[in-house]
């Protein structure tokens, strides 16, 4: 009877944990490269790579030498070319164990209780406020960054630093508003500035209903650690933007669960 050998293997359980952080990686990387133009230059590379190991199986010196240029500089490259995937890797990271951290004190000190209504607090403006808009029809772009980077976002739009009010939101937004073209940037519970100009999303793979709100909104996702709520001038939909990755024409009640969850 044949059986099979696996003492090859000699797994220990040092490299299980190995291989289970590894796969935890790789899936963290997928999910913030999944449906944007990052994916294609992964698929790319992985072509390249390919190739070059064919050439040079069957000795072809020009096209391996030609490859293997590009190969021998691969790791710089991948750095030049995803260092906005990789400043998000990393915001991702710091951000998670950061909020995990932090939402376990304030439990441990004020209870969830008292978080629940701090966040319902924090939150209402907000909903009221895009209620009245939605129903006006106003368009609308609310950022929210946990780290308010003055250089950024204050160089390309108006100081406010003011407590966050359904009537102020509501009075940048109007259309005759001399702040309403740009974003608001909410940090730290208050209204930091207006009027802020954003990087747009590359993304080609974006739906074509989406405006300039829109892939500003996207933009600022996938370079930062900021989220952002959209409002449509020309359908009154809300959408809500994290980490690049799109949820649109969510309700109230979705916005508020949103709300209590990332703000």
């Amino acid at each position: 009877m044949n059986t099979f050998d696996f003492s090859f293997l000699h797994l220990r359980f040092l490299d299980v944990i190995d291989i289970v952080l590894v796969a935890i990686i790789l899936y963290y990387v997928y999910s913030l490269i999944r449906e944007t133009i990052a994916l294609n230059i992964v698929l790319g590379l992985v072509i390249i790579y390919l190739v070059y190991f064919a050439v040079k199986q069957v000795h072809m010196r020009l096209l391996t030498e030609i490859l293997g240029g590009f190969v021998s500089v691969g790791f710089i490259a991948l750095i030049v070319v995803f260092q906005q995937e990789i400043r998000r890797f990393l915001l991702l990271i710091g951000r998670n164990a950061f909020s995990q951290k932090n939402k376990a004190w304030w439990s441990l000190i004020f209870g969830k209780a008292d978080i629940v209504r701090n966040n319902h607090l924090r939150a209402k403006p907000i909903v009221d406020a895009c209620k009245s808009m939605k129903k006006s029809r106003t368009g609308a772009l609310i950022v929210f960054a946990e780290y308010f980077d003055e250089q950024f976002y204050q160089n390309s739009g108006e100081l406010i630093d003011s407590k966050i009010s359904k009537r102020l939101l509501e009075c940048i937004f109007q259309k005759h508003s001399p702040l309403h073209d740009g974003a608001v940037i909410i940090s730290d519970n208050k209204i930091k500035c207006a009027s802020c100009i954003l990087p747009l999303s590359d993304n080609n793979q974006l739906p074509p209903q989406f405006g300039l709100r829109h892939r500003a909104g996207i933009g600022i996702s996938e370079m930062s650690d900021a989220s952002a709520l959209i409002i449509s001038e020309e359908t009154g939909e809300i959408a809500y933007v994290r980490q690049g990755k799109v949820q649109t024409n969510i309700s109230f009640a979705e916005l508020e669960k949103i709300l209590f969850r990332d703000f």
